[in-house]
């Protein structure tokens, strides 16, 4: 089965995201912040494997880069111009828009998500699934399960997209009842 995206692409946005989340950590841990988003493009790829017919490069270069113009200094004229406008608008849909009131930001993330390719659902998707891991500490409880909460909107809004990271979100929402 031939792979349907470019290790060179993923090696080329995995050192741009390394360097733009450069010092940041993974909430809760001393994991250097790369590491997320590694394991969501691990996600994707994985779905991939038994799931054909998909962009692949554009998959994994907007899981790399998911979280760059939310979370750092890149801007989305930096990000088009690195990697063209069809990642910059895919990382752009994925980034909350802080000037909105925090409780209709991920309302709005996934109606720009809808609008996108479904390999940019299927990163929505695998960066949910990522983060379903035990909460940080010093959550509340309110936090925990408005999180919760945020997961199966999401599982709602984007399962179409793909069946094998629809069901390997369930699964985590099931288990992420234990932290409720």
């Amino acid at each position: 089965m031939q792979r349907s995206w470019s290790q060179d692409e993923y090696v080329r946005a995995y050192r741009f995201a390394a360097e733009a989340h450069l010092g940041q950590t993974v909430p809760g841990s001393d994991l250097p912040y790369v590491a997320h988003v590694t394991l969501v493009s691990m996600e994707v790829i994985a779905a991939f494997e038994v799931e054909s017919g998909r962009d692949g490069t554009l998959a994994v270069q907007c899981a790399l880069l998911h979280d760059v113009i939310e979370d750092t200094a890149v801007t989305y004229e930096g990000l088009c111009a690195a990697f063209g406008e069809r990642v910059a608008q895919g990382v752009l849909a994925l980034s909350k828009d802080k000037n909105l009131d925090r409780s209709l930001q991920m309302r709005d993330s996934l109606t720009r998500i809808q609008q996108q390719p479904q390999e940019i659902w299927m990163v929505k998707l695998a960066d949910r699934i990522s983060n379903l891991e035990p909460p940080p500490h010093y959550w509340t409880k309110e936090k925990i399960v408005q999180y919760w909460q945020e997961a199966i909107e999401i599982y709602d809004a984007l399962r179409a997209a793909s069946e094998s990271l629809a069901t390997r979100l369930l699964d985590k929402i099931e288990r992420y009842k234990a932290y409720l």
